[in-house]
């Protein structure tokens, strides 16, 4: 990988971005993040964030700084992502019913209403985040994306650590990112 690509974390929030961010960083990777939002029970590993970038597309000046980096971005943000940078674009996917049911703990461990948004709402938001984002990368030359499953990662570790590796630099600390993946973790499971 190029010193100036900007490798970025995306996905909707609870479908594993965190846990992508630390797998990357152990695998040799360096992380933009602030450390404003530290770990807590529902991300024990922390958060990875950088708080600049919720202020796209507004403040685009910390992009430099993002280069031969890995940075988390919103999926609804990154469409906001300028021009004047490569991006390889790692887009977490999880079951939605596992997305919704871990947004819902969250939520109440915090005092706020879990109902606020209607599972159905959340669903559609899913599928209209997805959707623009395979649109803005095929309109943009300068970004590539890999679609990466939480739940894929948690039955075949070892062959999405090699789909991550391959699409990066290729030579990442496999075993390291291996470390990262926790089972006692996976608390919110679909039950199909």
């Amino acid at each position: 990988m190029d010193d100036d690509t900007i490798t970025v974390v995306s996905g909707l929030p609870r479908s594993g971005t965190s846990m992508m961010m630390n797998m990357l960083e152990k695998g040799g990777i360096l992380p933009l993040t602030d450390q404003e939002r530290g770990p807590n029970v529902d991300n024990p590993k922390g958060y990875y964030e950088y708080e600049r970038v919720k202020d796209l597309p507004e403040d685009t000046g910390w992009l430099d700084k993002a280069e031969g980096k890995t940075v988390k971005v919103l999926a609804e943000l990154v469409k906001h992502l300028p021009d004047g940078y490569d991006y390889k674009i790692i887009f977490m996917q999880r079951h939605l019913k596992e997305i919704i049911e871990s947004q819902k703990k969250m939520l109440e461990r915090r005092g706020e209403d879990p109902e606020k948004v209607s599972d159905e709402e959340l669903m559609a938001m899913f599928k209209k985040y997805k959707q623009m984002l395979k649109k803005q990368i095929e309109e943009s030359p300068n970004m590539e994306v890999l679609y990466v499953s939480y739940n894929a990662i948690m039955e075949d570790p070892e062959g999405n650590v090699e789909r991550v590796n391959e699409f990066l630099t290729g030579d990442l600390d496999k075993e390291a990112m291996l470390s990262v993946i926790d089972e006692d973790l996976y608390r919110n499971r679909a039950v199909e």
